[in-house]
């Protein structure tokens, strides 16, 4: 059962946060270090953003499929630039079965390279591509400072690996796969996301290059929500998958890899949440509507309850995600806090007044207090409900899309980029600074370019840090 309160968002964030995970019952620690145990509620709404994935992946003609836990050393060694990024990473098997390994495993923080074996394997002719799979799995990577659901040793996610008779045609998976990323985030998680190449710093170890959607959270840092990587031949080379092209000459294949984990959650719920606890967009929502029966009297619950069990029938016959709370041991004032932390986007309330005129009252989430009240005729209530959640989905990216929206600012100079920066909001500014000047704006200011966006392409000026011309725009910002 959720908690009563949390502490306000302006006093602490990250405890705000950790707060309304545990009392909302997504998650809880787990007795290992680093990991988390994700709760019924939670996994009800990672299960959610999976099946919305899932069902784009496999409308642009992607197959699951699944591949092992467990890496030969050996393999992530084949390719320099990813065994280099992801080895302070990693987590090692050296003992099985009571015995010495003669190779250690290391458990999957990517599946790049054991992919890129089968891929080999698999591959013959320019008639077995393009090889388009995705798989659900979970990952590891040995995190020292770690948070529920943003960033923990393991963790969920899904991860696409395809290949490509050429270069055009990878390229263009990649574009394609992060503008379904984009369209998830912002039709499905009420998400507002800013697309964009990543900076060589921050690119994927590996890709040739790596494409982004950044979101801003309710604190105004920016998280990366969902990445997208043109490979080139990289792994390819490493692994001798070729394929024999229409001239009849072997050829290295073309690859992508891109991925959205259960840190998806977490700008779910920094984006949304308020200061009574989860505020979920009615899409991802487990639970759309919660039906509140209330009653003082055993003649009054002997009129109101048949009454909330029917409208709570009729919406769950139509499709609705909906819940019927006749806890008769809980006050309904009990019960409206405890379905506000969890931020379930509508609650139907059914009393004595509302049985005697053939109504209901609908109370939305996203708007507290009276203004968020109307009620409705039990006529037509299916259609009611329904428009309520469109209203209240479209109301939620409205609103981060104006606050993320009123907190990017633009830079003429660094001593104004770091005002900015320590105020909190992103940067949007020309830049013309070499990777290393990159990496000494971070140290300085722990800002970083989270992305070069698309709608700045062609847009320059003159660069904030370096006074020089500038041929692009970048976005800047304190991440996690």
């Amino acid at each position: 059962m959720a908690g009563q309160g949390v502490t306000p968002r302006s006093e602490d964030y990250s405890k705000w946060y950790n707060e309304v995970i545990l009392k909302a019952e997504l998650a809880d620690y787990s007795p290992v270090k680093g990991c988390m145990v994700i709760r019924p509620y939670g996994y009800a709404l990672w299960e959610n953003i999976r099946d919305q994935l899932d069902r784009r992946f496999k409308a642009t003609g992607h197959v699951n499929a699944y591949f092992p836990l467990f890496i030969p050393m050996s393999f992530l060694e084949k390719e320099k630039e990813h065994v280099e990024g992801f080895s302070p990473e990693l987590a090692v098997v050296t003992h099985g079965g009571g015995k010495k390994l003669e190779e250690p495993l290391v458990v999957r923080p990517t599946s790049e390279t054991i992919i890129n074996a089968m891929y080999a394997k698999w591959v013959r002719s320019y008639r077995d591509l393009p090889i388009l799979i995705n798989q659900w799995a979970n990952v590891v990577r040995w995190e020292m400072r770690t948070r529920l659901f943003l960033r923990t040793t393991e963790f969920l996610w899904q991860e696409g690996h395809t290949a490509h008779a050429s270069r055009e045609e990878a390229e263009e998976e990649a574009r394609r796969i992060l503008d379904l990323y984009a369209d998830f985030a912002v039709n499905e998680a009420a998400i507002p996301v800013i697309s964009g190449m990543k900076s060589e710093n921050e690119k994927f170890a590996g890709a040739v290059w790596s494409s982004t959607i950044e979101a801003m959270m309710g604190d105004k840092k920016a998280l990366q929500a969902g990445t997208s990587h043109y490979l080139g031949q990289n792994f390819a080379k490493a692994f001798g998958t070729r394929f024999l092209n229409k001239n009849n000459e072997l050829e290295y294949v073309y690859q992508t890899s891109w991925g959205v984990s259960t840190r998806m959650v977490g700008a779910v719920i920094m984006v949304h949440g308020d200061d009574k606890g989860l505020v979920l967009p009615p899409r991802l929502a487990p639970i759309q509507v919660v039906v509140v029966p209330i009653w003082r009297k055993d003649a009054d619950k002997q009129r109101v309850l048949p009454v909330a069990q029917k409208a709570y029938q009729e919406l769950r016959d139509a499709g609705v995600r909906v819940k019927l709370d006749d806890r008769p041991e809980l006050s309904p004032g009990f019960k409206f806090n405890d379905w506000e932390m969890r931020g379930v986007p509508v609650r139907m309330e059914i009393g004595p007044r509302d049985v005697d005129s053939g109504a209901v009252m609908l109370a939305r989430r996203d708007i507290p207090g009276r203004d968020g009240k109307q009620s409705v005729s039990m006529q037509g209530l299916v259609a009611s409900v329904r428009r309520l959640l469109v209203d209240v989905q479209h109301s939620l990216l409205d609103r981060a899309t104006r606050f993320r929206d009123s907190n990017i600012h633009e830079a003429k100079n660094y001593d104004e980029f770091k005002e900015i920066i320590e105020a909190g909001g992103f940067v949007r500014a020309p830049w013309a600074g070499t990777p290393e000047d990159e990496l000494r704006v971070k140290e300085e200011t722990k800002a970083s370019i989270r992305c070069f966006p698309f709608d700045a392409d062609g847009k320059g000026g003159t660069c904030f840090y370096t006074g020089k011309s500038a041929d692009r725009i970048a976005i800047f910002g304190k991440a996690y």
